[in-house]
């Protein structure tokens, strides 16, 4: 894999603003074994290959683990009032648009999928692998989002089918 271009993107909120957020940048590639089915999680991984079993997993190759997430994004996931945004961003890796290279955020997307959950106290961000968003309120070392009203079976298959072709993917974790 190569090393990314671009580090984690982590920002607080800006003078005067009210609201507080906090976000990271992950950045993944799909891989032809993507088949976005499962009913409850949605993962991506830090793996190098993806086996037809993994069935809730999106993107491999991740530059990123919940391990590496800044301590300021984690302890603000785990307040009981914490929401959290997932942003899905595809975009075809034969246009010649990798993200890592890629400034211009407005002609680079192709498929936007957006994705509402929550933290959870429990939540640890320990894992060095993966990360799962998950529909249940059930966490584990992977778990960075609970209660999500999406799940790898609901994704839209445009970006189910670039994420299959080997499309890349940038996830940006946004917590209010």
């Amino acid at each position: 894999m190569t090393e990314p271009t671009e580090t984690t993107e982590v920002t607080g909120p800006a003078d005067g603003d009210d609201t507080s957020a906090t976000e990271v940048v992950v950045r993944a590639r799909g891989h032809e074994n993507v088949s976005a089915a499962h009913a409850s999680t949605l993962e991506l991984t830090s793996e190098s290959f993806l086996t037809p079993a993994g069935n809730c997993i999106l993107g491999i190759e991740a530059d990123r683990t919940p391990a590496d997430f800044p301590e300021a994004f984690r302890e603000a996931c785990r307040s009981a009032d914490a929401r959290i945004t997932a942003t899905l961003e595809v975009r075809d890796r034969a246009a010649g648009s990798d993200y890592a290279s890629r400034t211009d955020r407005a002609d680079r997307t192709e498929h936007v999928e957006t994705i509402t959950g929550r933290g959870h106290p429990d939540l640890t961000f320990a894992d060095e692998t993966s990360m799962v968003i998950r529909t249940s309120e059930y966490v584990d070392d992977r778990t960075v989002m609970v209660g999500a009203g999406t799940a790898a079976g609901d994704i839209g298959r445009n970006l189910v089918d670039r994420l299959a072709a080997g499309g890349d993917l940038r996830l940006t974790l946004r917590v209010r």
